[in-house]
This record gives structure tokens, C-alpha cells and sequence, in this order.
């Protein structure tokens, strides 16, 4: 089975972002759920009973610090801070972050709670777009990271181009993202309904680089742009608690909304339902990607050359 699909947004990258994190349902969904957070949380394989959810978060933002393998004192970019609680855990374990976003609520919420915590010597807080870093200086951090942020960019390459010219020589990157099935070439077994419902998911949610993660395309990406060591993680079954919550909570309000044809007003509410069949069937993964900057042009991997890449 193929499936043609374009992948259109009835409005601008930028607004498409925003109009889903305005939205009634995200604000209550991610306040409710997530005390805010706008990520995953960590839990070992097979973990059944998934609270305190809260700890799970941190878990995970454990996991990007360590994943980082910076010392204290080091600058780092969160390239998508939503309200803040990833740069502000990794500012209290001794980072120096500068935080950007394109939500300008999210921009708001986070300078407040940065403020709240007395933090502000630690974390900046500013709107910005990762695709344009033009107020930020050639190799001025130790490190970058996304957390499940890419997935919303209009440009990947474009976007991985510029983290790559902010990082110091030497300095690691840390992509936290999601890669699934191509969906206009899906598996012969693969529902059509759930291919629908993948792309109306994404398209819905602001996320402008479904196109460009498809499954193993993002190493591509970070190698292309100069990055050695590139290695792949998956995650998915530490994250898997909390998609069958996620499953629990929505099933039975998801069965109403697509009876009444609603789905493109009830993304999350999808998205718990459909994101869940679409993890079980293994085409949808959470992966971490992590690479550094060569050092030197020599570096120990040549730049213009083949590079090292290990994928677990």
C-alpha cells in the first residue's frame, strides 16, 4: 500500500507551532498531566506502574545531562525550552543555559519561573529560532540540545547547520526526538487509518519536520552538517509508561471525538489513542542522538570525510 499525501499546513510553520501549544486542550493536558513539562519521562523496561510521573520527568532530563558529558560551568543551548524545566534542572546540576523558543507564551512562563526560582544568573531566557541564530556567536556554547523539539522545524538541516556553527570544537550535541515509518510508503500490514491518523497528528501539531524523520534520517542529517561520533539510542521502551497512560486516559474520549468527526480539535486526545497502536506495531521510536564537533579540522575524524557512526 502507498499512500500519497502531501504534508500542508493551513498556516505558517511558526503559527501552526504555536497555535497547538495555545490550545485549550495542550494547556490542560500538559498542566494536568505534566505539571507543565513538555517531554517524556524515563522508566525501566517493563515498568508497569508509571508515578510519580514527576520523577520520571527528571529522570529523562537526567538522562540529557549525562548524555551531555559536559563539566559544571558549561554554556549550553536549549534550542526549544518550552516553560523552562529542562534548563532549569540542568541549571541547578551547574550548566550555564541559554534558553530560546518560538512560543511566545512559553517564552513568558519560563522567564517567570526562572525568576520564581532565583535562577537568573544561570538561565537566560529569550525567544529565538533555531534556524536563524544570528545574535549568537560563532563557537560560543559547549553544548546544545533539543528535547523533542526538532520534530516542530521547518528546516532540519537548516537548523542542525546552525547549532553546528554556535558549538565550540569539541563541544556535544544532544537531540532527544522521534522518528517513525515513512507514511507514504507504509508497510503492507500498516492500517490505512492509522497512516491518516500519523499524518493528521503531525500535520496538526505543529510538526513541520515529520517529512524529514522518517526512520534513520536525522544521523544523516547531524553527519551531513559536519558532526562526528554520531550515535543513535532507543528510548522507546523507557517511554512506554507513559504512552499507555496516555492510551488509558484517551481511549474512551477518543471513541466519542471520531464518531463526531473532531479529531483535528482533539490532537493530544488522538495522538494518546493512535500513538500507542502506531509504538506497538513499531513504527513509531523515541530516540536520542547524540555527536560532537570535531576538535580541529583533523580532529580525529576528517570533516569533508566519512565519519564514525554507531547506532544501538
Amino acid at each position: 500500500m502507498t499512500v500519497q499525501k502531501q504534508y500542508q499546513y493551513d498556516l505558517p510553520p511558526f503559527a501552526s507551532v504555536q497555535r497547538y501549544y495555545d490550545a485549550w486542550e495542550s494547556r490542560v493536558g500538559y498542566h494536568a498531566l505534566l505539571g507543565g513539562t513538555r517531554h517524556f519521562g524515563y522508566w525501566a523496561p517493563g515498568t508497569i506502574w508509571p508515578f510519580p510521573l514527576s520523577a520520571a520527568l527528571r529522570r529523562m532530563e537526567d538522562r540529557l545531562w549525562e548524555s551531555l558529558d559536559l563539566p559544571a560551568g558549561s554554556t549550553v543551548l536549549d534550542a526549544g525550552c518550552g516553560i523552562g524545566h529542562v534548563a532549569l534542572h540542568l541549571a541547578h546540576k551547574g550548566f550555564k543555559v541559554r534558553a530560546i523558543d518560538i512560543t511566545e507564551n512559553h517564552v513568558l512562563w519560563a522567564q517567570e519561573e526562572v525568576k520564581r526560582q532565583g535562577m537568573q544568573r544561570m538561565v537566560s531566557v529569550s525567544w529565538g529560532d533555531y534556524h536563524n541564530l544570528d545574535g549568537m556567536a560563532d563557537e560560543s556554547f559547549d553544548g546544545v540540545y533539543t528535547m523533542e523539539t526538532l520534530f516542530h522545524s521547518s528546516d532540519p538541516a537548516k537548523a542542525v547547520s546552525e547549532i553546528y556553527r554556535v558549538l565550540k570544537p569539541g563541544g556535544h550535541i544532544v537531540f532527544h526526538e522521534y522518528d517513525h515509518i515513512d507514511a507514504t510508503k507504509p508497510p503492507p500490514d500498516c492500517p490505512p487509518d492509522l497512516v491518516e491518523a500519523i499524518i493528521r497528528i503531525n500535520t496538526t501539531a505543529g510538526g513541520a519536520g515529520f517529512h524529514s524523520f522518517d526512520r534513520g534520517d536525522l544521523p544523516h542529517i547531524i553527519e551531513d552538517q559536519g558532526f562526528a561520533d554520531v550515535t543513535a539510542h532507543d528510548l522507546t521502551e523507557n517511554i512506554r509508561p507513559l504512552m499507555r497512560l496516555f492510551w488509558v486516559i484517551a481511549y474512551v474520549p477518543y471513541l466519542l471525538i471520531r464518531l463526531l468527526g473532531l479529531q483535528l480539535y482533539f490532537v493530544n486526545t488522538e495522538s494518546g489513542v493512535q500513538g500507542y497502536r502506531a509504538l506497538k506495531r513499531g513504527y513509531w521510536r523515541y530516540m536520542v542522538y547524540t555527536a560532537r564537533k570535531p576538535a580541529t579540522r583533523d580532529g580525529g575524524a576528517n570533516i569533508d570525510g566519512a565519519r564514525q557512526r554507531r547506532v544501538e
